[in-house]
């Protein structure tokens, strides 16, 4: 996350041969570019969503298909586009009972995705659908209220930096410096309470409670 200018999340393609053995990698690169993107919580729908999209191409298309997968923002919806060249065959939406042999795999979608649809282009036909991230903004996080205050705090810390181009290299600096403005307004609060006549250790330990309940509480895991 880069705490000062909003995380870029630039959109992505990848050029495949439509096959069932290449399913299992497009879902191992959704989980690293998604985690890379800090949208966690839509991998899991995403992989699935991949995985449909991609296996209808290979049962309504054909096997050896060329194929792309586009993977984008639409504002704070994540965005998944399988590309194909045969603008015939529509994937629809079919009323599958648990006897179906097809029609379940745009039902799951249907089922998962915020919207979908196709579009026709001249030489391809796009199949996407769009998942909620819970986002506030395209290049916002999903941590919360407590990180959205503590993200105001530190650019308050960080008036005097520099600003820089979008680079890898200047995201890392930008989160090393956050990193170093968050501890040094820790070593503020701690100050400010023991000025107040507080404890300093004992809130330090009682913000770690917190802290880890917290935590335990966001991953699903007994407290």
């Amino acid at each position: 996350m880069d705490c000062f200018a909003g995380l870029l999340r630039k959109p992505w393609d990848l050029s495949f041969v439509a096959e069932p053995e290449k399913i299992a990698g497009l879902r191992r690169i959704m989980r690293l570019r998604l985690g890379l993107w800090g949208l966690h919580e839509v991998i899991d729908a995403a992989q699935i969503c991949v995985s449909e999209l991609t296996s209808n191409v290979i049962t309504h298309v054909g096997v050896g298909t060329p194929t792309t997968l586009a993977v984008s923002m639409s504002g704070t919806h994540l965005r998944i586009e399988v590309h194909d060249p045969d603008t015939r065959a529509l994937p629809t939406l079919i009323a599958a009972n648990s006897d179906s042999e097809t029609g379940r795999g745009m039902a799951l979608v249907d089922a998962i995705a915020d919207r979908w649809g196709v579009e026709l282009l001249a030489d391809r036909k796009v199949t996407w659908c769009e998942l909620e991230t819970g986002l506030a903004s395209a290049a916002g996080h999903c941590g919360g209220t407590r990180v959205t205050r503590v993200e105001a705090m530190l650019r308050l810390y960080g008036n005097g930096m520099p600003v820089l181009p979008q680079t890898a290299r200047s995201r890392t600096l930008m989160v090393t410096v956050a990193e170093e403005a968050a501890i040094d307004m820790i070593a503020d609060l701690l100050h400010w309470l023991r000025a107040h006549g507080c404890d300093a250790d004992e809130a330090l330990d009682r913000a770690q409670i917190h802290f880890e309940a917290e935590a335990t509480e966001g991953e699903g895991l007994p407290a």
